[in-house]
């Protein structure tokens, strides 16, 4: 055999790798430099959108088609969701229109101005249910790009994510350092630490998922890879300080229960690479490593550093505003239901109910609970999506957890969409497209498809 043959014969990176797994990787990032933010006027909704939309593009003219496979659930949620945005956008005829509930102060106005009731859609507020729809192409792109990858490339994803959100620690650090850095892609708050995100919460949830994947990804190797063990040790630590120093109060919490997930992932491997020790090593080793990250954090503390830490003792603006705001919240739910206001229009609709008691100079951008917000902007249909959601996910999480042949990356997913749904409570981290990716790649690997297993024998959504 000629030496060229036997070259020709060796995998380039071009028939090694499928297109899919390229295109996912330049999704990642855009949206790791400019999907950090939620608003729609912020300058890098137009970048991840428009790379969003040519990617794929590209994967529809030279791509393999995506196998739906076990991951059908996230695809019916993503397309109702779609779907219900839709709806909204409907024009309906005036007598439907004006029997829908908080309508009345419009068809007063146009009363008031001499014009007769026109076609409206269910969405009060047209342009940002629109935005609302346009922002679905980057969880559009994600899941087709993940669907099409090969078995083999599936196990790229942990490390691949955790590489975004080490780099998004890497800014983090840079920024606690004290430097003035400014995102013209997003619109954060020069001097916060905040990462890629324009909100230090979304931050801090940002890690506390890599607290998740971090072990994740160091007990992938089946064989070996101590220096992998090593390294997400390192990196925990690091994320757990950065989201002290980040200010964010809901991070502490996400991040002690980010720690506590990646142990669980990580004691069955740790279990079988001690086994014939001593009995004692597994307590030496697991106190050892929560020795470490007590002492860093008692070290932070001590220091001054831990700016979540202060922020938790005393009670701000911010915080004040949200619970004040809420019973306005609740009020326009009950105003607007059963129908919903309408995806995205939560900052009009809020400066016209809101009370002379909450005047303030800046606005008050979202519920800062998205589960009380999808329950106002959507109405029931919205409630009915989110709770068959949540009822996917419990399901899906229960067989991941208790089975034994359940892979590492179901359970993965699984805690992943707990943080962030945890998240929710008291922020809007969904709405951002850094998040909207990983939402979609953890709920993929929730659903089944994931290849780092726990067990040799194959899920029950597999086919033998």
């Amino acid at each position: 055999m000629s030496r060229r043959s036997a070259v020709s014969r060796r995998p380039t990176l071009i028939n090694r790798y499928s297109l899919h797994l390229a295109l996912l990787f330049v999704l990642l990032c855009a949206v790791w430099v400019g999907g950090g933010a939620s608003r729609a006027d912020a300058l890098g909704q137009v970048l991840v959108r428009s790379v969003a939309l040519v990617l794929m593009i590209v994967a529809a003219l030279f791509a393999d088609r995506p196998v739906v496979g076990a991951a059908r659930p996230v695809v019916v949620i993503l397309a109702l969701a779609l779907l219900l945005v839709f709806l909204q956008l409907l024009p309906l005829p005036p007598g439907v229109w004006e029997v829908l509930p908080g309508r009345q102060p419009f068809m007063q106005a146009a009363t008031a101005s001499g014009q007769s009731q026109p076609w409206r859609p269910l969405a009060i507020v047209p342009g940002a249910a629109i935005n609302a729809a346009a922002s679905l192409v980057v969880p559009i792109a994600t899941l087709i790009f993940v669907l099409g990858l090969k078995e083999a490339e599936r196990s790229l994803l942990p490390g691949m994510l955790l590489g975004f959100v080490a780099a998004s620690m890497l800014l983090g650090l840079v920024q606690f350092s004290g430097s003035g850095m400014d995102n013209p892609l997003i619109n954060e708050t020069v001097g916060y630490v905040s990462g890629t995100f324009a909100n230090r919460n979304h931050f801090a949830l940002f890690l506390a998922i890599g607290c998740v994947l971090a072990p994740a990804w160091a007990i992938q190797s089946p064989q070996g890879g101590r220096w992998r063990v090593s390294l997400a040790l390192g990196l925990v630590l690091l994320f757990i300080l950065l989201i002290l120093a980040s200010g964010s109060r809901a991070g502490l919490a996400l991040g002690a229960l980010g720690v506590v997930f990646g142990g669980a992932l990580a004691q069955a491997r740790l279990r079988r690479t001690l086994r014939g020790k001593p009995r004692w090593v597994l307590p030496v080793v697991l106190a050892v490593a929560a020795g470490l990250m007590v002492s860093s954090v008692a070290l932070s503390v001590a220091a001054d550093r831990a700016v979540s830490v202060n922020r938790l003792l005393m009670v701000d603006a911010e915080s004040d505003m949200r619970g004040r705001a809420l019973p306005t919240v609740i009020a326009m739910i009950r105003t607007y239901f059963p129908v919903g206001s309408g995806l995205g229009g939560f900052d009009p609709l809020f400066r016209m109910h809101e009370p002379f008691a909450l005047l303030k100079p800046t606005y008050f951008n979202h519920a800062h609970n998205d589960w009380l917000e999808i329950a106002l902007d959507a109405g029931v249909p919205g409630i009915a999506l989110l709770l068959a959601s949540a009822l996917w996910w419990g399901k899906a999480s229960v067989r991941a957890w208790r089975s034994a042949a359940g892979s590492v990356t179901a359970r993965l997913g699984s805690a992943i969409l707990l943080l962030v749904m945890l998240a929710s409570l008291s922020d809007y981290p969904a709405r951002t497209p850094m998040m909207m990716v990983t939402m979609v790649v953890a709920g993929v690997w929730l659903a089944g498809t994931g290849s780092l297993r726990g067990s040799a024998l194959p899920l029950r959504s597999q086919h033998l």
